[in-house]
This record gives C-alpha cells, sequence and structure tokens, in this order.
C-alpha cells in the first residue's frame, strides 16, 4: 500500500523529472519569497509574473515554443519592468509599488496581445505550464536558474538584510542600497522565469511565496523562515505530484493548492504566530 500511494508514481520518468524540477524551484523560490515578505513586497512577485509575459510572447513568436527563446525573452522583460518602474519611481518621487501596477499592467497587455496575434502559440500553456511534460532541457534551465540563485543570494545576504530592516541607514552610509535592491529583483525575475515552463506565468509565483508566507509560522529567525519555507516547498511537491498523479489533478495547480494547505495548517495550528497559539496564549 505505501509503495503504491507513495513510491509506485515515481517509478515513471516523467514523474522523477516534474519532481527534480520542483525541488530545484523549491530550492531557489521560497528563500526569495521570505525576503520579499520581509521587505513587504510579496504582491511584488505576483507583478513580476505578469511583467515577464511579453518577453515570453515575443521568445515564442521569433523562436517558437524553444525553452531558450522563451526564458531570455522572459529575462529581459522581467528585467526591463523592474528597472522601469524603479527610475520612474526615482523620477516621479512616487512609491514604487505604484510604478510597478502601472508597469505590469501594460506589460500583460502587450503579452497577451503579442500571443492572441500568432497562430500556434497556446496561451494557456504559457499562463499554466505542464510539469508532467518537463524535459531534460528544462529541466537543465530550472537547475542552472538554482545553480544561480542560491550562491548570488549567499553573497548579498548580509547587505540585503540591512538594507530590508533599514534602508535609510543603508543609503546614509553609502552602501549602495539600490544596487542590492536590484541584484534581488534580477534574481527574483530569474526564478520566476525559471519556473514558467512547468507551473507557468501564473502559477510560478506559488511555489515561491506560500512556503515563505507560512515559513513564519514554523520559524523565529529569518535562517529559520528560509529552511523552513524550503522544507514545506519540497513536500508541497511531492504530495502535490502524488495528489495529481492520484487524483487525475493537474500537476501545476495540485502543487499550488498543496502549498496552500500547508500554509493553512500553519495558520491554524503552527508553532508560532498561529490561531491557535493566539487563542491559547490569549
Amino acid at each position: 500500500m505505501i509503495h503504491d500511494l507513495f513510491l509506485a508514481p515515481f517509478e515513471f520518468g516523467f514523474m522523477r523529472r516534474a519532481l527534480a524540477g520542483c525541488v530545484a524551484l523549491s530550492l531557489a523560490g521560497p528563500p526569495l519569497g521570505v525576503f520579499l515578505v520581509l521587505r513587504r513586497m510579496a504582491l511584488m512577485s505576483d507583478v513580476l509574473q505578469h511583467g515577464i509575459l511579453p518577453g515570453i510572447a515575443a521568445g515564442a513568436v521569433l523562436g517558437g515554443l524553444s525553452l531558450w527563446a522563451m526564458g531570455a525573452g522572459g529575462l529581459a522583460a522581467g528585467l526591463a519592468v523592474a528597472l522601469l518602474a524603479g527610475w520612474l519611481a526615482r523620477a516621479s518621487g512616487g512609491r514604487e509599488d505604484s510604478q510597478f501596477a502601472g508597469v505590469y499592467l501594460v506589460a500583460l497587455a502587450l503579452g497577451v496581445a503579442l500571443i492572441s496575434a500568432q497562430r500556434g502559440v497556446d496561451l494557456t500553456h504559457l499562463l499554466f505550464g505542464s510539469v508532467l511534460a518537463v524535459d531534460d532541457a528544462t529541466l537543465l534551465g530550472m537547475a542552472g536558474a538554482a545553480s544561480v540563485t542560491l550562491p548570488a543570494l549567499a553573497v548579498i545576504w548580509r547587505p540585503l538584510i540591512l538594507e530590508s530592516l533599514d534602508p535609510g541607514f543603508t543609503a546614509a552610509a553609502g552602501l549602495r542600497g539600490g544596487a542590492w535592491h536590484l541584484a534581488f529583483l534580477a534574481l527574483v525575475v530569474l526564478c520566476v522565469v525559471s519556473g514558467f515552463v512547468a507551473l507557468g506565468t501564473l502559477m510560478s509565483v506559488g511555489l515561491m511565496m506560500l512556503p515563505a508566507v507560512a515559513a513564519r509560522h514554523f520559524a523565529a529567525t529569518l535562517a529559520g523562515q528560509v529552511r523552513a519555507a524550503v522544507a514545506l516547498a519540497v513536500a508541497a511537491s511531492v504530495l502535490g505530484l502524488l495528489l495529481s498523479y492520484h487524483a487525475n489533478v493537474p500537476a501545476g495547480p495540485a502543487i499550488v493548492l498543496t502549498a496552500g494547505a500547508l500554509w493553512a495548517l500553519g495558520l491554524l495550528a503552527g508553532p508560532r504566530e498561529s490561531l491557535l497559539r493566539r487563542r491559547a496564549i490569549g
């Protein structure tokens, strides 16, 4: 029974590739998500996942459904959205989140228009992905993104914490807080782009943000929350793929729904700041 439930599904090659790809995303995405929560930018990931759509569409138009063409286009578009919104915020003196909202809405509309104008490009595939169709090239891209993201995050870890907690001091001390901010956004864009083939542009952020939001209910320190977020993301990947296999549910939504269930569990009964914990203390 245990073998049939938990091990037999992964005897198939497509299930093993899907699991390997999701584990790569689980290692790279949730640590960035924890910093997005710390910096009160949790919804910024949603902005960026829509902002990459015109680049993905342009890559699909120029290179067909090529992972590298769409990935390069999405990365370029995401960086352009982040840089343009940041420049507009500094030039106009407005809030960065409002500039992001304006830029990403235009980018989203442009991406949908580009895709709709072309035949043979499936909008549903780009929006929702296909975890079980991950091939070796896609897996290599996802693993490569994780291999870049984790060392880069380790390099900027300390200055990014300082810039997140006290940006005023960082600016006054001349520590180039803006540069760390842009480097961090570039890593977020890279992670979002690396997951769009498997989970699609509308769901790749789910595996990044839901474990990160849930992690605050399982750990007190930033490092502890990063570890908890990664563990929760890996668990959501495994359990979501098993749910998809046994219940005949699309794999991407199954993984994100499982991550949502783990978040709900932490919110309800986690060891820190959960509803039951607050009720017991109160």
